[in-house]
């Protein structure tokens, strides 16, 4: 259930973390607001500029507040503002949480692959706090992760404990060569060739740019995950988060309604295609 469907609810900042260049993960606290899923996002409101649709990275109990962290990138007014001027105190508005998250209830007992690219990691970082918190439920957790360079990567300060998560399997990447690099160089959906994976077994879960995920799943195919056992994150120009403007229309969808996370079974038709 929405908080208020169309009015922005106020909350303050009480956490600002410099993760990559233009990119901040803002934490706010806020009263009488329903617990964001997996995968599910809020309209993120600045005074007198406009809002934007921000994935939650990570959301929980404080007291009577709930706490939620939004990882945002400066692309443009309302991102550069809020990556630029707010700092712990500020206030912003926030209305939601909106869309359809990660499927995550009835998988348990699967294996659980994680493929981000870049920030893309942020809508995915939910599911590796709930299989960390479930973790007798589910199989293995593999969360294979990239960027550009290291200091593209973001949530530098936990990726090292991920790997503390029990029967799980973190490898990241960097698209080239780097001084003082010692880990993977080469595309994150590479990595996918190096792991030991069971597709009869395993559900995925992809975010990043389209272009990744687009390799993503063609690698995924080639060893054996079948359509409905892969899940992406789609980023569309949203507006109004409800499925009403129609600017977020992907073929017959709405990504801020029906998604923004779809099987890759109902995007093969589209997904492919120019200009959608």
């Amino acid at each position: 259930m929405l908080a208020k469907p169309l009015t922005p609810l106020p909350a303050v900042v009480t956490g600002v973390i410099d993760e990559a260049p233009l990119v901040k993960t803002i934490y706010v606290a806020l009263r009488d607001f329903p617990e964001p899923a997996p995968g599910q996002f809020n309209m993120v409101y600045a005074r007198g500029l406009g809002e934007v649709p921000i994935s939650v990275s990570d959301a929980f109990r404080r007291g009577d507040r709930l706490v939620i962290a939004h990882t945002v990138r400066s692309v443009g007014a309302v991102t550069k503002h809020l990556t630029t001027f707010i700092e712990v105190g500020s206030q912003v508005g926030i209305r939601g949480p909106y869309g359809r998250g990660w499927p995550l209830e009835g998988m348990e007992g699967m294996d659980v692959l994680i493929v981000g690219g870049g920030i893309g990691l942020a809508p995915l970082r939910p599911i590796i706090r709930y299989v960390e918190a479930r973790r007798d439920s589910f199989g293995r957790l593999f969360i294979l992760y990239g960027a550009r360079t290291p200091h593209d990567l973001i949530y530098k300060h936990e990726l090292g404990k991920y790997t503390e998560i029990p029967n799980s399997v973190v490898k990241v990447s960097i698209d080239k060569p780097y001084e003082g690099w010692t880990g993977y160089v080469g595309f994150v959906t590479d990595l996918i060739d190096r792991i030991d994976l069971d597709p009869s077994r395993t559900t995925a879960y992809v975010c990043g740019p389209e272009v990744m995920m687009k390799v993503a799943v063609r690698r995924l195919a080639s060893r054996g995950l079948k359509a409905d056992k892969m899940f992406l994150s789609l980023e569309r120009r949203m507006r109004c988060g409800m499925g009403v403007c129609g600017t977020c229309q992907f073929g017959h969808y709405f990504v801020c309604k029906d998604g923004p996370v779809f099987s890759y079974d109902e995007l093969m038709n589209y997904l492919w295609v120019d200009g959608i």
